[in-house]
């Protein structure tokens, strides 16, 4: 399998998860307050969502490398 087949069926694979999952969330702790030995942190629930559009052109650029990106002329 070459580089560009890799690519198509990670693109594939990518924009089949954005399209079920819609998105992803993470943890980011940020220190509020340091006075002497005591220290507070806060943790924030973030979330980044993935247009449906982005998963969707993922899967087509995947597809069309995978179909006719690996012909050479």
């Amino acid at each position: 399998m070459n580089a560009v087949k890799g690519v198509a069926i990670a693109l594939i694979l990518a924009g089949a998860l954005a399209l079920a999952y819609g998105g992803f969330s993470y943890t980011k702790e940020t220190q509020q307050v340091k006075l002497g030995p005591i220290e507070m942190s806060v943790k924030e629930n973030k979330t980044v969502n993935i247009p449906v559009w982005a998963g969707v052109a993922a899967i087509v650029v995947g597809g069309v490398l995978l179909l006719g990106g690996g012909k050479k002329s």
